[in-house]
């Protein structure tokens, strides 16, 4: 059954969300990445099968409005606890991929009582200077895509369903890439360490660091420095993964995140 679609106003109508919410259960707010899936996908349809799964679209995506009054992380943070005041959601599990994945813990930090169990999906957020998140920003569409997914022996894509991984790949020429990555560009540009390390300590939620393990995007090391930071998290890295691990290997993703947030 296809998500439905809610249009949330807030500030009094100074801000838009677009949310996307389907299935049945406790409920998961899922923040998707910068780059390469937005939106709803086969993962969620298995997510929703044990949870209600909240999907909304970062400001300056799709149809969500008001970027322009968000200046920076700590206003992306706030202003997505307010989605959820505003959803009638007193806690929930948070979700979050690479730019979502910032903003999950970012609440998980502010708001401890907001968050029931945390998954971190190859989050943006910290920086190494001898494994640096690499600049999209800067990269044409087919180095862009190159860098999405995990290649295989034979240099094809890795993926759960080659044709859903196609599809995805040429999304990227969709003319609202542009819009996409300068909404992300905001919040992840120069670098995207927002000072989370110092605020990591306030996270109460049981944590599941997720990472594919062929990431050329975000370097898998960083799941070991996210799990330094927050106490009792543990890492899961996928095989034939990479940046898009919850498409490329959409089932094993669901299953881990599924048994994680039922135990």
């Amino acid at each position: 059954m296809p998500p439905e679609t809610l249009t949330v106003q807030m500030r009094d109508g100074a801000l838009q969300a677009e949310v996307l919410r389907g299935g049945t259960g406790p409920p998961l707010l899922y923040l998707h990445g910068a780059i390469g899936h937005k939106g709803w996908a086969p993962f969620l349809d298995r997510l929703a099968e044990h949870f209600t799964v909240y999907a909304p679209f970062i400001p300056g995506y799709s149809q969500s409005t008001g970027l322009e009054l968000l200046q920076d992380v700590t206003d992306l943070t706030l202003h997505h606890l307010a989605l959820m005041d505003a959803l009638g959601l007193e806690h929930a599990h948070l979700a979050g991929h690479f730019l979502g994945g910032m903003i999950a813990a970012e609440m998980a930090a502010f708001s401890p009582n907001y968050v029931d169990r945390l998954v971190l999906a190859a989050p943006a957020g910290l920086w190494r200077d001898d494994a640096p998140v690499v600049d999209f920003l800067a990269m044409n569409p087919a180095e862009l895509a190159d860098c999405l997914w995990a290649p295989t022996p034979e240099g094809t894509r890795a993926s759960a369903a080659d044709i859903e991984a196609g599809e995805r790949a040429r999304e990227l020429l969709a003319p609202d890439r542009v819009q996409d990555l300068t909404a992300a560009g905001k919040f992840l540009w120069p670098i995207p360490d927002r000072g989370f390390k110092r605020r990591a300590y306030r996270i109460k939620a049981p944590t599941l660091i997720i990472w594919g393990k062929e990431d050329s995007l975000a370097p898998p090391v960083y799941a070991n420095d996210f799990a330094r930071l927050i106490s009792g998290s543990r890492v899961v890295e996928l095989a034939g993964a990479g940046h898009l691990l919850m498409l490329e290997q959409s089932e094993a993703f669901s299953e881990e995140v599924i048994q994680f947030l039922l135990a």
